[in-house]
């Protein structure tokens, strides 16, 4: 690999360049007579030259592999970034110009530069933005935690490879939750972002319940010095237990530093940083207790990345003093040996050297921005190709046409994209439109489309308006949670009447059940057994057989339970009349009267429902347009009359039956069930009443289900007041069935 250093910073060519900035100097600015603003180094950082190294590392790799970027090279062109916003902006320019710059002239470098990597604070990565946005390249960040940068609307050329700063205060304050830590102190730096996410921390902190006893800022341009720890070691002093240290973002915290806080406060702190430890391998002694968390961004070991710095020719340290003395301390004898170099010349000893700390700075972040450019172009060249997997010459032109470069805009305005549609500026040339949004319903599968197309009446419109999908099909089915509630209270009353059936007939030679009629009883309470499972024909997938016997069969079943009772209520006003004195009403007194009635009401509702079949039936039907995006499929009655004439007929039948209860419910004969009926009818005909606006006012599913919920309702109605009362005197009060104290009810 050839790397070439020159103060237009480290480039190697390549078919693609990445350029990047990495920070190894801090500078401080001076202002002489003249207003001439100059600058001067002011100290060197040598972890970031582990940034550096990653940078070239990652590029080596990805060039020596032969499965993602085969046939392409990757070129690098790294700056440094001296925190001088001048400098950061003339050396952007240089990269995206290439080496040696003329203005709009590229001199050495004819390649194109797919993306910027860069090291910036959270400031100058926001400024940085705001500058090169217009140049459309996209700019990728291995330090920032912004939390202003988040959007990727606002913000569609910026990426990173850290999480912002939502995250650590969401971290922070899960920590303090779990132990139950209420008291806190603060330190921050008084950059915005870190301000605006030290807000949101303490809103959490209190709404949780806490309070901060301290919040005192930091300068965050700089490190911190002496003054300013010594005033943090006395704040610490006089407040909380836990003490939030929100500085040194992706950076580390010295060893050192953190030894000193210890021994300057009392036992039993604890300490929350969002800053690495830098941990000296030869420190003979050092104690970093059970209190103290730190939170840092994912980083893992680099395959490989130890040898490539031990093997590595330095010839990019020819002109770096201080980068050429951080290279000879890695041959010391006490340095680790993943890091060791192989050297034979013997080393000057260094106190604080830092070839022995455990700390690789942002490689691994760098590592990743390096990785993830160069997946993007693998992602690009391919979608290019066509078949998606060889790579050609064709492929590789991809290369000049990557959507950052600033081509001419020959349009009015842009294209409208799949999903809208061109709308004509009232007043303006033809070339001038705003682009809509298609209706649902309706899509536009090709740029600048002057109409969307209607999808067919069984699809409907995706969200993005460009596909046709096909509808969902629904329907009241026996596995959601509404059709199994219904399914198991029918299913539980079946089983209730059974049983009652059950007993009456155990039971038949008792007097409660002998009178008024046992025989119309058993009618009576087989067809509220029918009545309870012809609700279950409502469940399930409709088909026309479905369809015809459910309103059939619920027509039928419920005119003979109405039938049954209309008997047995004539059967009390006639056995009343009889008693009295001179009264030839013995005659009607007979069970073939009340079986001449139930026989009689029921066939003309059964003549109804036969006509009704033959005339115009029910069958299944796709409801298109009830529901947006959704096919229901539903019974249609066929003839709305005939459906009418069934449950008016029906209507009929309760109305009389409730008539004639209600004016016998205080005859004084023994076995009165008038004022039983009189209740159950009253039920009845208000589950049905109130069916009726509940039944216009449901769509789709939920119409059939308050169809059959007025099924089931109605059929308990008459169950419960007719046969629960008889039932209690049976089993539990038997001492009572007798016609002695029946005459006393």
């Amino acid at each position: 690999m050839d790397i070439n250093f020159s103060e237009d910073g480290y480039y190697m060519d390549g078919d693609i360049i990445i350029g990047g900035f990495v920070q190894l100097y801090g500078v401080k600015l001076n202002k002489s007579f003249s207003n001439v603003i100059s600058f001067k180094y002011s100290e060197y950082y040598p972890l970031n030259n582990y940034n550096f190294l990653a940078f070239v590392f990652a590029v080596e790799e990805i060039n020596n592999s032969s499965k993602l970027l085969p046939n392409i090279t990757l070129g690098l062109h790294i700056k440094e970034s001296l925190r001088y916003t001048r400098k950061i902006i003339e050396s952007a320019f240089k990269i995206l110009a290439g080496q040696s710059t003329i203005v709009n002239f590229k001199c050495k470098s004819s390649h194109t530069v797919a993306a910027i990597i860069e090291g910036f604070t959270d400031e100058e990565t926001y400024g940085f933005y705001n500058m090169f946005q217009i140049y459309h390249y996209p700019q990728v960040s291995y330090i920032s935690q912004n939390l202003y940068m988040s959007d990727p609307v606002q913000y569609p050329y910026f990426y990173r490879t850290v999480p912002n700063e939502l995250h650590l205060g969401a971290g922070i304050g899960k920590l303090l939750n779990y132990f139950g830590w209420k008291w806190v102190s603060i330190f921050s730096t008084d950059d915005e972002s870190s301000m605006r996410a030290i807000q949101i921390l303490k809103e959490g902190i209190e709404r949780n319940g806490g309070c901060i006893a301290l919040h005192q800022t930091l300068p965050h341009q700089r490190k911190l010095i002496k003054l300013e720890f010594q005033k943090i070691h006395s704040a610490i002093k006089q407040s909380s237990t836990v003490n939030i240290y929100y500085f040194n973002k992706n950076n580390e915290f010295p060893l050192i530093d953190i030894l000193d806080l210890q021994r300057n406060v009392k036992r039993g702190q604890v300490f929350i940083t969002i800053a690495d430890v830098e941990i000296i391998t030869n420190q003979k002694y050092f104690e970093i207790s059970n209190t103290f968390f730190i939170f840092r961004p994912h980083k893992k070991l680099m395959p490989n990345f130890l040898k490539f710095i031990r093997e590595m020719k330095p010839v990019w340290l020819a002109c770096d003093y201080w980068a050429k003395r951080w290279w000879k301390d890695l041959c010391r004898s006490s340095c680790p040996k993943m890091i060791r170099r192989d050297c034979n010349s013997t080393v000057e000893t260094h106190v604080f050297s830092r070839c022995f700390s455990t700390y690789f700075g942002c490689s691994y972040n760098v590592y990743n921005a390096v990785y993830a450019i160069a997946h993007a172009l693998h992602d690009m060249i391919m979608s290019g190709s066509g078949n998606g997997t060889r790579w050609t010459r064709e492929n590789r032109e991809v290369l000049y046409s990557l959507p950052w470069k600033k081509p001419p805009q020959f349009r009015c305005n842009p294209s409208c994209h799949p999903g809208y549609r061109k709308l004509i500026k009232e007043g303006e040339p033809v070339c001038c439109f705003d682009c809509i949004p298609c209706a649902e319903g309706e899509i536009s599968n090709k740029t600048d489309m002057d109409t969307c197309t209607t999808c067919p009446d069984d699809q409907w419109s995706n969200k993005k308006r460009d596909a046709c999908i096909p509808k969902v099909i629904t329907f009241l089915s026996f596995e959601e949670p509404l059709g199994v509630a219904l399914t198991s209270i029918s299913v539980f009353f079946f089983f209730i009447t059974t049983v009652i059936l059950g007993i009456f007939i155990y039971y038949r030679d008792t007097p409660i059940v002998r009178a008024n009629n046992q025989h119309i009883s058993y009618i009576l309470l087989i067809s509220l057994i029918l009545c309870f499972l012809c609700s279950l024909l409502f469940i399930g997938h409709p088909e026309d057989v479905t369809c015809i016997l459910r309103h059939t069969t619920f027509g039928i079943t419920f005119s003979i339970a109405l039938s049954s009772i209309l008997a047995k209520t004539i059967t009390v006003v006639t056995a009343f009349q009889a008693t009295k004195p001179g009264s030839k009403l013995h005659k009607w007194m007979g069970s073939r009267v009340s079986n001449s009635i139930v026989i009689s009401c029921s066939l003309i509702q059964t003549f109804l429902c036969f006509a009704w079949l033959f005339t115009a039936p029910p069958f299944a039907y796709f409801n298109m347009r009830s529901e947006i995006g959704t096919i229901l499929i539903e019974c249609n009655e066929g003839s709305v009359i005939a459906i009418y004439c069934v449950l008016g007929y029906l209507g009929f039948l309760a109305c009389i039956s409730f008539i004639i209860a209600f004016l016998a419910r205080n005859l004084p004969d023994s076995f009165n069930e008038a004022k039983y009926i009189t209740f159950s009818m009253l039920v009845f005909c208000s589950v049905w009443i109130s069916f009726i606006p509940s039944y216009l006012s449901s769509k789709g599913k939920y119409m059939v289900a308050v169809e059959i919920f007025a099924i089931l309702a109605s059929s308990t109605g008459l169950l419960g007041c007719i046969f629960f009362p008889k039932c209690y005197i049976i089993l539990l009060r038997p001492e009572r069935n007798n016609k002695k104290d029946l005459r006393k009810l």
